[in-house]
């Protein structure tokens, strides 16, 4: 077997080496290599050390590649190892193992696809931007901004929290429209996509989700499955400062969604329209500006899990 391993920021020669010594016959017969393969013929699986960052920057080649994954929680944020049941690195050195031993542990997930509006559907590659757990618009991408300027053994000891306090405070709601696709039959074509408006209001935090969890643990989205097809949208609009920092704790249980000012539901494709250019985060990481249509790739990634 051929294994290639990536290391993120922060991850040596070092953090691979209980991977390389492994516990079954077939770890004597790995053959290993560092670095991204340039085809899927170079290698069997892709072991990589890092955290959601790390894995974003990477999904566009993984898509491409097709092999199976395992994603090694070393980063300073790890909500996608978390959401695929690795919270630590021995969950991901015994899923290898049992990868080694040939129990056939791969699963085939959605991600999230990002492109300029009118093109989600039908963008070449170059152009769509992945996202493997949430895409913002609003104040978690502010925060995102700011944390991404904290040190890194700060965003990895709650430096999101220390950054979304002082945020709530000066962030105001932001006119946003978000748009839902209405699919049906038209003469000649297989289908087409309509829009209907489905929020169109001043909105604090607009979070479209792949996975449940994003900014170290919160679970924005409490019902989403990476396997469904389907992204959770949810839409807090104007909320009284002092309420939404009560309201802020609520979200690590995912009881948020009983907030009256909260919207949740699921789509398979939407539009965000804004007066001016807003800042698109996607697993913490900045990726473009509105207008933007958001839509999911099914079993678009191969993965290692326990």
């Amino acid at each position: 077997m051929r294994a290639t391993a990536i290391l993120g920021l922060g991850c040596s020669q070092k953090d691979l080496k209980p991977f390389q010594a492994g516990k079954t016959q077939a770890a004597d017969r790995i053959e290993w290599r560092m670095g991204m393969p340039a085809s899927h013929d170079e290698a069997d699986v892709i072991l990589m050390f890092g955290g959601d960052g790390t894995i974003h920057r990477h999904l566009g080649q993984l898509v491409r590649l097709g092999l199976p994954v395992l994603v090694v929680p070393a980063g300073s944020g790890n909500d996608f190892a978390r959401a695929l049941g690795l919270r630590r690195v021995r969950d991901a050195l015994g899923a290898w193992q049992r990868f080694c031993s040939g129990t056939g542990n791969v699963r085939e997930i959605d991600l999230g696809v990002i492109s300029a509006a009118g093109d989600a559907g039908d963008a070449p590659a170059p152009h769509k931007r992945y996202f493997c757990c949430v895409a913002g618009v609003g104040l978690d991408g502010e925060v995102s901004r700011r944390a991404n300027r904290l040190p890194r053994w700060l965003r990895a000891h709650g430096g999101y929290v220390a950054t979304l306090i002082p945020t709530i405070f000066s962030f105001a709601p932001l006119p946003m429209k978000i748009l839902t696709a209405v699919e049906g039959p038209v003469e000649g074509k297989a289908q087409n996509h309509d829009w209907s408006a489905r929020s169109d209001q001043p909105t604090l935090l607009a979070a479209f989700a792949n996975a449940p969890v994003y900014g170290g643990g919160m679970k924005i989205a409490p019902q989403a499955k990476m396997d469904d097809g389907l992204l959770d949208v949810c839409i807090v609009g104007g909320v009284d400062r002092l309420k939404l920092l009560c309201m802020f704790p609520t979200v690590y249980a995912g009881r948020h969604l009983t907030i009256k000012e909260v919207e949740y539901f699921q789509t398979g494709r939407l539009r965000i329209e804004t007066e001016r250019p807003l800042d698109v985060h996607a697993d913490g990481e900045y990726v473009c500006q509105t207008p933007v249509d958001i839509a999911v790739q099914r079993a678009a990634l191969r993965v290692v899990t326990p």
